[in-house]
């Protein structure tokens, strides 16, 4: 959808399981939410590691016939949507590589700030890139170690990145998760019945496999898995301070996933339990933006003690409507992917909860839906502060002159998207939510964990102070 966040990808790997190929499967598919553009699967036979991707969704790239038939005891799986790299082929993951300690695969979740540095700089050394995502450049890195051993290559790989990532690395001994030293992307750590550990970006992709969850990964963890035991490290020798993707709360993550210790579904409830009291509204009745924004709206309700439905309807048979070629198509899917149930809304003020406004047209054709179907009032609650600075750790939303709230007032924001009235959770009110310390939240305008680089810092600054753009893309 076209004011949609996308997430960049989501990661999963499992050692030990005489069905790591079909396991794999369901656990990426778990986690198709995170990444619509490509699939696969690198599963690991003897001492050969072979890779299965295409484009488009987890059953649209892969076969489950062909996988439950694969042989081998661990694999990997991956999702993508493109932050960075174009949305091909070539950049599907997991990415296999073979190098002088034999062959590898990985899969990233996330965006490395100093990728363009890091690859001009192998390349001047002789690498050759197969493809254009970021996540190519750790696998050069490895290739390229003065280290002897594979370990050390990858621990003194992993050292040289700076962003928010997640990787899982296969090799034919062992499987390997890292998360970056500030926790920025997710990563975490299950173990099935029979005893086979697991590594995915959420909790809910070992629920649909019968594994139960063990921990978060930590930052700057480096894990090591072979058979059934496990091997734990630092990459790094500095302990930074943790900044978990607030979105991830806030609407990346399934709402029955679990993060930091706390459901992300009690959390979206509690967000809009104190978003009621920030800002209150005279309505009749609160619906929710399907599907995430469903439990802050329950909140609200519950606290400002007026009834709660589902005056928005998705259809899901409606995907991907993000990746249409042009603006007006991405925006004409809008229609198609939510609609109105008139008995519900009709002659009704409603207040319209939402879990983020950042460029504003989605949020204008849900009020010109709810209008036509004869809601007589729209009061916006968006769950979130405003979004008011681009995401350079694995969000898709890298230009500043997309945001509405960079460039608009609230006001200038109400006015163009057509509602009654239109409000913000604050800052304050989105960390008593989150109930704990350790979050990111630079697009929020509070500062970015890991220094961006000259090229970034450029990007970003241009746009400070600049003339306003009422422009959408």
């Amino acid at each position: 959808m076209a004011d949609e966040l996308h997430d960049e990808c989501g990661v999963f790997g499992i050692y030990g399981d005489n069905q790591a190929a079909l396991k794999s499967y369901w656990g990426t598919f778990s986690l198709q939410h995170r990444g619509q553009e490509s699939a696969g699967l690198a599963v690991l036979q003897g001492e050969e590691i072979t890779v299965h991707k295409g484009m488009g969704l987890v059953t649209e790239a892969l076969k489950i016939e062909e996988e439950s038939q694969r042989t081998g005891h661990a694999a990997i799986g991956h999702v993508r949507y493109s932050t960075t790299g174009e949305s091909s082929i070539v950049n599907a993951q997991p990415l296999l590589m073979k190098t002088r300690f034999g062959l590898l695969a990985l899969g990233q979740n996330g965006n490395l700030v100093n990728a363009q540095e890091l690859r001009q700089r192998l390349e001047a050394e002789g690498a050759i890139f197969q493809g254009t995502t970021d996540s190519e450049v750790l696998a050069h890195l490895i290739a390229r170690s003065h280290q002897t051993s594979f370990y050390e290559a990858l621990r003194d790989s992993l050292q040289q990145l700076q962003g928010g990532f997640a990787f899982t690395v296969l090799t034919d001994e062992a499987l390997y998760g890292a998360r970056d030293p500030h926790g920025i992307r997710p990563l975490a750590l299950g173990q099935t019945e029979d005893g086979a550990y697991l590594l995915a970006s959420e909790s809910c992709a070992f629920d649909v496999i019968g594994a139960r969850y063990i921990r978060e990964i930590d930052p700057g963890e480096l894990i090591t898995i072979r058979d059934k035991t496990i091997e734990t490290d630092r990459f790094v020798n500095f302990q930074a301070p943790r900044a978990l993707c607030s979105f991830e709360m806030i609407y990346f993550a399934r709402p029955d996933s679990h993060m930091e210790g706390q459901s992300t579904h009690v959390v979206r409830r509690r967000l809009g339990e104190i978003l009621a009291h920030e800002a209150p509204a005279q309505a009749d009745l609160v619906i929710g933006v399907p599907d995430s924004s469903i439990p802050a709206a329950m909140g609200y309700a519950q606290a400002a003690r007026l009834p709660f439905d589902f005056g928005l309807v998705k259809n899901r048979y409606v995907a991907r409507t993000f990746i249409a070629p042009n603006q007006a198509l991405r925006e004409s899917g809008v229609q198609l992917k939510l609609s109105a149930v008139r008995e519900v809304v009709e002659g009704k003020r409603l207040v319209l909860v939402d879990d983020s406004l950042v460029r504003g047209t989605t949020s204008r054709h849900l009020v010109q839906i709810l209008r036509h179907a004869g809601a007589t009032e729209v009061h916006m609650r968006i769950a979130s502060p405003p979004y008011t600075d681009p995401c350079h750790y694995g969000i898709d939303t890298s230009r500043a002159t997309e945001l509405a709230a960079r460039n608009m007032s609230i006001e200038e924001i109400r006015d163009m998207v057509g509602a009654d009235s239109l409000a913000y959770l604050s800052i304050d009110g989105l960390r008593r939510g989150l109930s704990q310390e350790g979050w990111c939240m630079a697009c929020f305008g509070a500062g970015y964990p890991v220094p961006l680089t000259n090229d970034l810092n450029v990007s970003v600054s241009a746009t400070k102070g600049g003339p306003k753009s009422h422009e959408f893309r």
